[in-house]
């Protein structure tokens, strides 16, 4: 008996769908995107959520790892998600095309995020996902709490330059959340003061000569060196000697999500030891 096609598969799988009446709240969630898991699993009740992307479970990135430890997971391929039977999947800008294009032919419900490059933006998208699973009261909660952890935020009196360097020297500059973390951290982005717009890479050389005071890596402690990282054992940063070095997670700044307000929370504290203000 021949075996049936993926095309076969999803024929079935659709008919199965047409036979699922439709809620006005979801009870069957599958998120397809790493920073959709986090709103996913914070904002939705758990036995709501069917599944999350695999990535959620990596504590490097995700800041619902613990969460995500006793959640199903998926790979983002279209058979796995349609045989959960899902009234809700969340996807984001950069999800699989040809998935998210399978799905939306299956007349799935689909939910399809932005990145958005602002604290505003990321204030209207939590919102947008909370209404999205009717979970309206918990969203607010979550754009609270963002705010109360920014406006607790000391920043420094100097207001010290600082450089984000990323793997393989790119920066972030003007137009970028970074930008704004930065500013709300108190601290001035050389990449923006050179004109950079958005993301892009800096020389070395301009941050060794700018009299940069802050170098924050994106990345947590301990963590293992790889070869992108290799230009920050450079000898031209290493002779500065009024460089510090400041390193926040990737999991508090990967998604645009309300964990921002904790990573300039860790830049300003390192802002105020940098300038003898304490912690």
């Amino acid at each position: 008996m021949p075996r049936p096609t993926t095309t076969g598969l999803l024929l079935l799988l659709a008919i199965g769908l047409a036979a699922i009446p439709a809620a006005a709240k979801p009870q069957r969630i599958v998120s397809l995107n790493l920073c959709a898991d986090a709103l996913v699993l914070r904002l939705a009740d758990r036995a709501d959520v069917q599944s999350v992307t695999w990535l959620a479970r990596n504590p490097d990135n995700s800041v619902v790892a613990a969460e995500a430890a006793t959640v199903p997971v998926n790979h983002g391929l279209a058979e796995e998600v349609a045989a959960l039977r899902p009234d809700l999947v969340v996807v984001g800008a950069f999800t699989a095309r040809t998935t998210v294009a399978l799905l939306r032919r299956l007349g799935l419900p689909i939910l399809e995020l932005d990145v958005p490059d602002t604290i505003d933006g990321i204030r209207a998208q939590t919102r947008r996902v909370a209404a999205a699973l009717g979970q309206v009261e918990r969203g607010e909660g979550m754009v609270a709490a963002m705010d109360a952890r920014l406006a607790a935020i000391r920043p420094p009196a100097s207001h010290p330059l600082a450089v984000v360097l990323r793997p393989n020297g790119f920066t972030a500059g003007r137009g970028s959340l970074v930008d704004e973390i930065l500013a709300r951290a108190g601290a001035r982005n050389l990449a923006a003061e050179q004109g950079l717009e958005n993301y892009g890479q800096i020389p070395l050389e301009t941050v060794a000569l700018a009299g940069v005071r802050l170098l924050i890596l994106n990345q947590a402690e301990n963590r293992d060196p790889s070869l992108g990282e290799a230009l920050l054992d450079h000898p031209i940063l290493a002779a500065l000697p009024d460089l510090r070095l400041v390193r926040v997670p990737s999991r508090l700044w990967t998604c645009a999500g309300p964990e921002v307000a904790d990573a300039a929370a860790l830049i300003a504290a390192a802002a105020r030891q940098a300038e003898g203000a304490g912690p």
